[in-house]
């Protein structure tokens, strides 16, 4: 039986459901006020009428072209000159502004720290805090909630104050994940949206552009600054087809991470689209859009659909989706006939299987019909440990609908979870519905704990005390499975998968089980799963839970609150501004010293971790001590391991603080795609913080070479990445040409490199920059926040 996207049949009577075009999608929330959350319609379409004025006559546009196009501020600076025919796509920087913006409760402190020292009474854009990374899992919900609350209270209590201070949506501890909370409360076709969180794109299943930035990034939208980005490129993905079976929208991600790698994205939006887009769920289509994180993509989007529709008015913005409704009516919310894409990749959902990522890395992806023999190859444990579904990517109602579906088949055969079976619902919403619905219940009956509605072991927010130094492996939903990423164990294996494939293999314990085709043993004879069933939406509405937890909309700002910060504190710290290497209007940077040459990947995890170090996030000085922790050093092979000028060997930071206490200027060298994975903005702040001034890569992962620019460090790539080993540490590094380049006098993007060796010998390494002309003042002025505020000073003075 083929599913449309009109209609919904499931196996199971008692939750059968059909959601038809005609008829009144089942809500039982009231209708909200929309008022900040509709999308400024009007104004994009006009502003995309001068944006087609300034392009070439009759020039076709992606949907995502649409949504930034729309977006900028001036459309003939950004899009203008040549005659209309220069080339924008990955050559133009866009100067936009975002009409909101999102923070979570780790990235948040050091954005608002940031956004404190621009001394202005409110933001300029909606924007909202969401309690959700520091809330560690370890018991269950109720007291891993309440442990949490008390041993963060002081970071709770500046969240806050400031968002009372600056008129900030602020959702309590326990309200749930913030990329769940905005698909339900903020996402909104068209909408351009920042957050500080590499999965803010999650949004973009609501056909919206949700980019994840660092936190001076956001501050640049809170304080009506132009948010610069370079125009992307746009990779289409057409998809044919239907899903079938076990697969899944999860499938359909973790299998096209297999295609792209985690560089594959870089610099580009992924933009679906085809005959097999609309019958997805909007919840469906979020995942997928979470996931391209993992392939470095700046966002995913997809055109309105009914589905859309039926979404918005099961959570209670029926408004929204009437607006949505008429932009989509003059074009605005789908791309145009004939749009030209960088790049094309089909795929046809109804070949499409279930898979499995991992372990280490997002992009090494497996089809369930052959991991076991990957299992067995390479020799991989093949005794699960741990399943734990839920987080960011995978905790919506039709997620856990489905997997009680699987559940239920388990209890009537018998059967309990094997091992440890974690859940984690995505937010409050979520909870209070599939506990009114009975899937808690059920999914309780066969062995799960319930955890509370945040983050935990998808961050590493996971007190687990078994399998310590051992090699074990564990299925999650999550999206992320870097090593030590879950746990703190570099041993634990994390294979990724749809929360369907965790639950099923939860049941049998051996990961050499094909849920799709073998059998379990029981006293009964041998059972087999039937393929999951669920409904998209609940059948009787959604229930809004404990409502305590959430804001006030559009809360008035109190300027009178005080936010306080403690001169003791270790887990908050008023921010300094740094310095700047460009002094008595020099421009090459001053000479430099190589700290280290870093070997192969190198996530944000490894250069701030999280786990543990969560509670630093907001004193600068204290996180910095991980500074990359668990890197790699190139020459002699060790982690965490650094060699200073005098021979003396000691951990990475420490070696960085012996440096910064000499004042002697440092620089980097690092391999490819460094800095992929979250938006951490501490694996700028830290590096800059002990004095780096420079680091030259391979390549870079997009969020982290932007970050590294906001906070004054110079990102160089090599021109030929061989080169990568002609610089080792103790070599005396200097530039030659930036002068020029900062002076404005030069247009060219390379930057001479002279390395000067310990014996004498000097070599010439050739790099580029990517600086947009504003970047080339962060710079100079040290940081982006000291550009900013020298220009409002400079506004106020005149």
């Amino acid at each position: 039986m083929v599913l449309s996207s009109s209609s919904r049949v499931t196996t199971l009577p008692h939750r059968a459901i059909r959601l038809s075009r005609g008829l009144a999608t089942p809500s039982t929330l009231p209708i909200k006020d929309c008022t900040s959350i509709t999308p400024p319609y009007p104004r994009l379409l006009k502003t995309l009428d001068q944006v087609r004025d300034v392009l070439p006559k009759g020039s076709k546009l992606t949907l995502a072209e649409k949504i930034l196009y729309s977006h900028l501020r001036n459309p003939e600076e950004s899009l203008g000159g040549n005659g209309g025919n220069g080339k924008i796509r990955g050559e133009r920087y866009l100067k936009l502004r975002p009409d909101r913006v999102a923070m979570q409760d780790a990235s948040a402190q050091m954005a608002l720290l940031q956004f404190m020292t621009c001394r202005l009474p409110s933001c300029a854009v909606p924007a909202s805090i969401h309690c959700d990374h520091l809330i560690q899992a370890q018991t269950g919900a109720e007291s891993d909630l309440t442990r949490s609350i008390e041993a963060n209270k002081e970071v709770f209590d500046f969240l806050e104050s400031a968002a009372q201070k600056y008129g900030i949506e602020f959702w309590k501890p326990g309200s749930g994940i913030i990329h769940q909370i905005v698909l339900e409360n903020y996402a909104a076709p068209g909408l351009l949206m920042l957050g500080t969180d590499s999965h803010t794109p999650n949004a973009g299943g609501l056909g919206m552009l949700a980019i994840g930035v660092g936190g001076a990034d956001a501050v640049d939208a809170l304080t009506d600054t132009p948010w610069e980005l370079k125009a992307p490129l746009i990779t289409g993905v057409k998809l044919t087809g239907q899903l079938q079976g076990w697969a899944t929208p999860k499938d359909l991600i973790l299998h096209l991470a297999g295609k792209l790698t985690v560089r594959g994205g870089t610099g580009r939006i992924i933009e679906y689209f085809g005959p097999g887009v609309p019958a997805q769920s909007c919840t469906g289509l979020a995942t997928i859009a979470n996931m391209g994180a993992e392939v470095g993509a700046t966002t995913s989007t997809f055109p309105y659909s009914d589905n859309m529709r039926q979404y918005l008015h099961a959570t209670g913005r029926g408004p929204v989706a009437q607006a949505a409704d008429e932009a989509a009516k003059q074009g605005f919310l789908s791309a145009d006939e004939g749009a030209e894409y960088d790049e094309v990749i089909e795929i046809n959902l109804s070949e499409l299987e279930p898979h499995l990522n991992g372990p280490f890395t997002p992009d090494l992806a497996t089809p369930l019909s052959s991991f076991s023999n990957f299992l067995n190859t390479n020799k991989y444990p093949t005794t699960l440990s741990s399943a734990l579904i839920g987080s960011c990517t995978n905790s919506s109602y039709e997620d856990m609908s489905r997997v009680a579906s699987i559940a239920e088949q388990a209890k009537a055969a018998g059967l309990k979870s094997k091992v440890p079976f974690l859940v984690t619902p995505g937010s409050e919403l979520i909870r209070a519905t599939v506990e009114k619905d009975g899937l808690q219940d059920t999914l309780e009956s066969v062995g799960a704990t319930v955890l509370a509605n945040a983050c935990g072991p998808c961050i590493g927010q996971w007190k687990r005390d078994e399998h310590k130094g051992e090699d074990n492996a564990i299925l999650t939903s999550f999206n992320r499975n870097f090593k030590a990423r879950n746990d703190g164990n570099l041993k634990t294996m994390n294979f990724l998968a749809s929360p369907e494939i965790v639950t099923a293999m939860a049941f049998s314990g051996d990961l050499n089980f094909n849920p799709t085709t073998d059998s379990i043993s029981t006293p009964n004879g041998p059972f087999k799963f039937q393929p999951p069933s669920g409904d998209r939406l609940p059948p009787t509405g959604y229930s809004a839970g404990d409502l305590s937890y959430a804001p006030s909309p559009s809360p008035t700002p109190k300027p009178e609150t005080e936010i306080a910060i403690s001169p003791e504190s270790t887990r908050l710290e008023i921010l300094e501004p740094f310095g700047t290497n460009f002094a008595d209007g020099k421009g090459e940077l001053p000479q430099m010293t190589c700290l280290m040459r870093v070997k192969g990947k190198c996530t944000t995890d490894h250069i701030s971790a999280a786990g543990a170090w969560l509670k630093y996030k907001g004193h600068l000085s204290n996180i910095s001590e991980n500074t990359l922790m668990t890197a790699v050093n190139d020459e002699n092979n060790q982690i965490n391991k650094a060699i200073d000028i005098d021979g003396s060997e000691d951990t990475i930071p420490k070696t960085m603080q012996k440096y910064k206490k000499r004042n002697e200027p440092w620089m980097l060298v690092v391999d490819d795609n460094y800095g992929e994975g979250s938006a951490r903005e501490h694996a700028a702040l830290q590096p800059r913080f002990y004095g780096g001034a420079m680091i030259v890569a391979r390549s870079f992962a997009r969020i982290h070479e932007t970050n590294l620019k906001k906070q004054g460090i110079l990102p160089l790539w090599f021109i030929d990445k061989s080169d990568y080993s002609k610089i080792s540490s103790h070599d005396k590094v200097s530039t030659q040409g930036l002068a020029d380049i900062m002076a404005g006098t030069s247009t060219s993007d390379i930057v001479v490199l002279r390395v000067e060796k310990p014996s004498g010998e000097v070599v010439e390494v050739k790099t580029r920059h990517t600086l947009s002309a504003d970047q080339i003042e962060w710079l100079r002025f040290g940081s982006a926040l000291n550009y900013i505020g020298a220009k409002a000073r400079e506004t106020s003075s005149a």
